[in-house]
């Protein structure tokens, strides 16, 4: 009987569902790729496996996804996320000043000729230099002491921060580390940070420009769901977060 209720259900399962939906989540890889993006992973193509599968199947996943009110994203550099809406039954989440200034920076990096000199691969400190040496040390500072000024001990503390955003867009797939050390290797997913440089004749400059004019992307706060919110929903957001204040 129990054989029975079983075969029912995956012939009333395949008559509401289409073939390609029902062979993509029966893949062995779906559980855990859809458990990564509702936890806010950006797919790139490092990512071989997940990134080839997500392409076989992007039409059909598209569809399954907006069943709760979120797109399948595939960004014009080629990986894919999530973009909740704000009806989404998918949390969303906020990311710090710092993270976002560290997210920009590292799709500074990214585009700099450093990248292909070094093959891709930065430091801790690297990032931590090039952070001070793009970013207003005021501010950078004010994100650490609420002061203009800071001591060593107070670039230590900022050096700490950065790299528990450093772990942070690990997660969300921005940086890939390199074996045991304290080095990683940028992805393309860092174009979240860059969008508006993707026109323009110097995207470098561009985002330069984002950087010292300290320009960020608002993120809506879900604990424990560091998924991006998109530019285009920043009005609504803003709105919203204003209201709590």
């Amino acid at each position: 009987m129990v054989q029975r209720y079983k075969q029912m259900s995956l012939t009333d399962t395949n008559e509401y569902m289409p073939d390609n939906l029902a062979k993509a989540i029966a893949n062995p890889l779906f559980p855990q790729l859809d458990s990564l993006l509702r936890a806010g992973r950006h797919i790139s193509s490092d990512d071989m496996d997940n990134h080839t599968f997500l392409c076989d199947f992007e039409t059909d996943l598209a569809l399954f996804y907006q069943r709760y009110n979120t797109e399948l994203v595939r960004a014009p550099e080629g990986f894919f996320y999530l973009r909740p809406r704000s009806t989404s039954l998918i949390s969303r989440s906020v990311l710090s000043e710092l993270d976002m200034l560290v997210g920009k920076v590292l799709c500074f990096l990214y585009l700099s000729p450093e990248r292909l000199a070094q093959e891709g691969i930065f430091t801790n400190q690297e990032l931590y230099e090039e952070l001070m040496q793009l970013a207003d040390e005021k501010k950078l500072m004010k994100l650490v002491t609420n002061r203009a000024s800071g001591s060593d001990l107070d670039k230590e503390k900022l050096f700490d921060k950065v790299r528990t955003s450093l772990r942070r867009l690990r997660r969300l797939g921005m940086i890939i580390n390199v074996g045991e050390t304290m080095k990683f290797r940028i992805t393309e997913a860092v174009f979240r940070f860059g969008a508006d440089v993707r026109v323009g004749d110097d995207m470098r400059e561009a985002q330069l420009r984002l950087i010292r004019d300290g320009e960020a992307v608002v993120y809506h706060e879900e604990p424990n769901q560091p998924t991006l919110l998109d530019e285009q929903d920043y009005d609504d957001e803003q709105t919203e977060l204003e209201g709590e204040a």
